[in-house]
């Protein structure tokens, strides 16, 4: 089949739940067999890249500003893929998909599928005009599409409930595992659980600096030896200013650490040596960080979304959202019981290895394109 791949920013993948699962699906696809064409942004991807591993990438610009930086790319790309061969075209998010009816209209003969990664209308970020916007993507990606997959069993309810599509629910996955090994980490300093992680794109929606403020509270009141380390792992959206938000709200902490975005091996060892991963997302998604800390059995503690719930399960902790208290007390708690962290750590990794798999994610989103034909 020949596959084309709309709303992501581009490959390979920085930071972002979308991109690293269209970067996963999409070079196992072209593993496969498949053509496989991804369209990326050039202020995201390299211009000078045309591939990766396998997957042909589709250069085209966009409007570089916070607003109109994906509608543009997105609409530009549905034109684009009018005048290819395609056999499906996969629409991920539902800001992009509002362009999904174009391929639908025009190009009759091609599957159209959009997957549902969240209801990115509750973002801080998007005033009125957006919010309306993204709703209405919505809309179209739940009705005007071939099938529509969801990422998680509350996105298909809201699928069902608002629209009458049955969705196909299909979770991100993992494939990082348990690194023995500390020469990537070495750099920062960090030593075996003396330290907790947080991972993921640096934007106001994922709470950081509620762990930011409890990680302070925590050592301001010497409840948290003094050589214990918060490691932030990710970077900013293009014009948000919220990573220098919280430079500045950690200035003069020595024990916090940004890293930057980091992939590979690098990351894996993060994830396995962090004593704790913290997800204190107000976003009801699924975190990819979380699925990949559970792999390399760290020890989660997430905010109590319905997301965060479905997927840690009995297998790992969680605490009241957007309670810096809560957080911070629960961080306490957490770190003079080191002896359950490691035990529920390494159930979490067993459940991932059972239910989690990007192969098992490939293989069924082939034939969501298969009986949609």
């Amino acid at each position: 089949m020949k596959i084309a791949f709309i709303g992501q920013k581009g490959l390979p993948a920085k930071d972002g739940g979308v991109e690293k699962h269209v970067e996963e699906i999409a070079k196992r696809m072209a593993g496969l067999g498949h053509e496989v064409f991804v369209y990326v942004r050039n202020n995201y991807t390299p211009k000078e890249l045309t591939s990766f591993e396998n997957v042909q990438l589709i250069q085209l610009p966009s409007i570089s500003t916070k607003h109109l930086d994906a509608i543009s790319h997105s609409l530009l790309a549905s034109v684009h893929c009018l005048f290819q061969k395609y056999d499906v075209v996969h629409y991920h998010g539902i800001g992009p998909a509002f362009f999904a009816w174009l391929p639908k209209t025009f190009k009759r003969n091609v599957v159209v599928v959009a997957t549902f990664h969240y209801q990115d209308y509750h973002h801080q970020k998007w005033g009125a005009f957006a919010k309306w916007c993204l709703r209405l993507g919505e809309a179209v990606a739940c009705t005007a599409t071939d099938q529509t997959i969801a990422v998680t069993k509350a996105l298909a309810l809201v699928a069902e409930k608002k629209y009458g599509r049955k969705a196909i629910i299909i979770p991100n996955g993992s494939d990082i595992s348990y690194s023995e090994h500390f020469d990537a980490i070495s750099q920062w300093g960090l030593k075996d659980k003396k330290y907790i992680l947080a991972v993921g794109r640096l934007v106001k929606s994922e709470g950081v600096h509620f762990l930011i403020d409890a990680f302070k509270q925590l050592e301001n009141t010497a409840k948290i030896s003094n050589n214990f380390k918060l490691v932030i792992v990710g970077q900013g959206l293009y014009g948000d200013d919220y990573e220098g938000y919280l430079r500045t709200l950690s200035a003069g902490r020595s024990n916090i650490i940004f890293t930057g975005s980091q992939r590979g091996e690098a990351l894996e060892q993060l994830f396995s040596h962090a004593y704790l991963f913290v997800e204190p997302s107000q976003s009801s998604r699924t975190s990819i960080a979380l699925l990949e800390a559970m792999s390399c059995s760290a020890t989660s503690l997430v905010s109590d979304t319905n997301s965060n719930q479905e997927i840690i399960g009995e297998d790992g902790f969680t605490f009241t959202l957007n309670s810096v208290i809560d957080l911070r007390d629960k961080l306490a708690f957490l770190l003079s019981r080191a002896d359950e962290v490691r035990r529920v750590g390494q159930r979490a990794r067993k459940k991932m290895e059972e239910k989690y798999s990007w192969d098992s994610i490939v293989k069924r989103t082939l034939e969501v394109y298969r009986k949609s034909n």
